[in-house]
Order: C-alpha cells, then structure tokens, then sequence
C-alpha cells in the first residue's frame, strides 16, 4: 500500500514540483494552499508525513503545526518544513511546535525524497 503525504503550501508551483517527485517516488499526494485547508484535509484517513510551508495566508505552518499536535489521530505524524526561512530563531519555533525536518528552498527533490524517507510512518 503506497504512503499518504500531504503537502501544504500556497504556491500551485511549487506543490506541483515537490507532487511530481514524491509521486515519483511511488507516494500518493494530497494538497492544500494554506494551514486552514491543510487541517481540513486530516479528516481521519491516514496520513503519513506532512511537508509544509512556513509563510502562508490565512494560517502559517508553525500555528498549523501546533494545531496539528493536539489532534490525537495526527499526533505523531512527522512534519518537514519546506521554507525560504533558514533563521535558526524560526527553526527553534519549528522544533519547538514539532517539527521533525526542516528543508530550505530552493530544494533539491533528492534532498527533500531523503528526508521523508528517513521519516515517513510505517
């Protein structure tokens, strides 16, 4: 059974670049365009991994993250950042909400592949 990864980011673009590689890879990809519609998409079905953004409308990744781990069915579903932001301060934010892996764009797909394979859930 493949994996579940759910991307949220509010570039159409760059979801696309980062679905090709994972779909590539043999996941199967859900997407959504900010935090709000991120959440709205874990309505009980299995999700593996989460790959976000950090800036975005209506609700960034870090308060999604955060709202994300009081959710007992997603608790522990690994999270990687996908974000220009590089500051160590937001990285600490990120850490500290939950966050299991932080890659800065521009990303090279392998590199971003490497990371959710090291964390994606059985």
């Amino acid at each position: 059974m493949s994996k579940t990864i759910l991307i949220v980011d509010d570039s159409a673009s760059l979801r696309q670049v980062v679905a090709i590689a994972l779909k590539g890879a043999g996941y199967d990809v859900i997407e959504a365009g900010d935090g709000k519609e991120g959440l709205a998409q874990l309505d009980g079905r299995k999700i593996h991994l989460i790959i976000s953004d950090v800036n975005m409308p209506n609700m960034d990744g870090i308060t999604m993250v955060t709202e994300i781990k009081k959710n007992a069915s997603y608790k522990f579903t690994p999270i990687i950042m996908l974000t220009t932001e590089s500051q160590d301060e937001m990285k600490e934010k990120g850490k500290a909400a939950g966050v299991k892996a932080w890659v800065v764009k521009p990303f090279k797909p392998e590199q971003m592949l490497d990371a959710v394979s090291k964390l994606i859930m059985p």
